[in-house]
């Protein structure tokens, strides 16, 4: 009785950490509620933040779906050795052209955020970027 009730647990053990995880509208909520606390905006500056904030995120969002997609399709591959040295140097340029135009996206919101809003304010952005994933990890870790 006891190895069936260990074997059911270790089956349902992945399902049960999946559900665990953080959802995608509850780690955007975490971060709003984040950069709220930490950015400190005046009421002024969070009207010229959170519209550049949303716009950057949905182009991110949209970069970030497309680059899923075609993982995708990288995954479906069985063996590298199987594939054509042209469809290889596809693929790795294509993560190239993918990381290129992220950092694109990330120059053009840093330029708009720097023209709309102090440059220590947008410091403070960058930094509690950094400080939010780190929290997210940890929680992550936590609950595991």
């Amino acid at each position: 009785m006891k190895n069936l009730f260990f074997a059911a647990l270790m089956l349902m053990l992945p399902s049960i950490l999946w559900a665990q995880r953080p959802k995608g509208e509850e780690i955007e909520s975490l971060k709003i509620a984040f950069f709220t606390k930490k950015l400190d905006l005046s009421a002024d500056e969070a009207k010229v933040f959170w519209p550049i904030y949303n716009d950057m995120q949905a182009e991110q969002n949209t970069l970030r779906k497309e680059r899923f997609q075609k993982m995708i399709s990288f995954r479906k591959v069985d063996e590298i050795d199987n594939l054509s040295d042209a469809q290889v140097q596809s693929l790795i340029t294509s993560e190239f052209d993918f990381r290129q135009r992220d950092l694109n996206l990330e120059k053009k919101y840093y330029y708009k955020l720097k023209s709309a809003l102090p440059i220590k304010t947008v410091g403070k952005y960058y930094r509690a970027q950094e400080a939010f994933k780190r929290e997210l990890l940890n929680r992550f870790r936590d609950k595991q």
